[in-house]
């Protein structure tokens, strides 16, 4: 039998069971309440799976969802990167070069991206070697620094061709760095310096050239101002010359044939001053005596016929 004096003692026990478990009820309902109410982000989006079953994506927002019997998983449907280390490939001239590029991606999908594919990015990086290793193959060494281009577009279609299946959008390849062989680096650099020699060289020659169509050009010009100072000069001696010739002939016009006989006497008188003892004459000389002596015996008649008409 229970004493009296235990009853009290009872009736705290279970008032304090009573409190606890009224507590842990308050607990489990808040933990219930804060695990069936999820914040999403706005580049977020949550895949509900219950007992294994895809319900769909939510978000972003507020979701409700039921706690124990579904499970999330966030996906971020920001744009992202994937960087591929360096690969060694062959190229269609059998020539090795290693090749590294960034793949971007963003997922467009967030249910098809958890339920299509496990792993992603071990994924994506297999696919996008084997397939730089196909679009290499058909590309020389020669060509394969040239078409970087078409490179990046070819690996960005055919990824994005078996990535559509798993809601994720591939938007972008960028090849960073392409190292062919140390001896093809050696001739690329030797090419490099020769055709910078070709191109001073032809820089130079240009400028040669240049300089020496102004150099003719100065000296056609010269030329030209030269002839056409020669030309005005002899035009100007002509006419001086020209002139010369017209008083000579005016002047000589006023000389008459007596005036001439003078002049030649008076030769005469300077030759005969000389103390010369031998003289010679041309042909012409005696006609030119012939002629003064007609010209003295006209002045003698002239001279009679004066006197005669003074004495009559």
């Amino acid at each position: 039998m229970v004493s009296l004096s235990q009853l009290p003692l009872q009736g705290e026990t279970s008032s304090l069971v009573t409190i606890f478990l009224v507590i842990l009820g308050i607990i489990i309902v808040l933990w219930l309440l804060a695990a069936s109410i999820k914040i999403v982000k706005e580049y977020e989006r949550v895949v509900v799976l219950r007992f294994g079953r895809l319900l769909g994506a939510k978000g972003p927002g507020i979701v409700f969802i039921a706690p124990i019997v579904n499970r999330l998983q966030k996906i971020d449907l920001r744009e992202r990167y994937l960087e591929v280390p360096h690969q060694t490939t062959i190229t269609k001239d059998n020539a090795p070069a290693d090749i590294d590029f960034l793949i971007y991606y963003q997922v467009v999908d967030a249910a098809l991206s958890v339920v299509k594919v496990q792993n992603f990015t071990g994924a994506s990086v297999g696919l996008a070697t084997t397939t730089l290793r196909a679009v290499v193959g058909d590309i020389p060494l020669d060509e394969l620094l040239a078409k970087r281009e078409q490179i990046n577009s070819t690996l960005r279609n055919k990824l994005d061709e078996v990535t559509e299946r798993w809601g994720i959008k591939v938007t972008n390849v960028e090849i960073r760095e392409i190292r062919p062989p140390k001896d093809v680096q050696e001739a690329m650099v030797k090419q490099m310096t020769a055709e910078r020699t070709r191109r001073a060289m032809v820089l130079e020659a240009d400028g040669r050239r240049e300089s020496n169509v102004l150099v003719a050009e100065g000296d056609k010009n010269a030329t030209v101002l030269r002839a056409e100072g020669d030309k005005q000069s002899a035009i100007l001696r002509a006419e001086g010359y020209a002139q010369a010739l017209g008083l000579v002939f005016q002047a000589a016009k006023g000389i008459d044939a007596k005036t001439m006989a003078l002049q030649y006497l008076d030769a005469l008188k300077a030759l005969g001053a000389s103390p010369s003892t031998k003289y010679i004459f041309p042909m012409e000389f005696t006609s030119l005596v012939g002629q003064i002596r007609g010209y003295v015996t006209g002045a003698q008649r002239e001279g009679a016929q004066t006197e005669e008409k003074s004495s009559e």
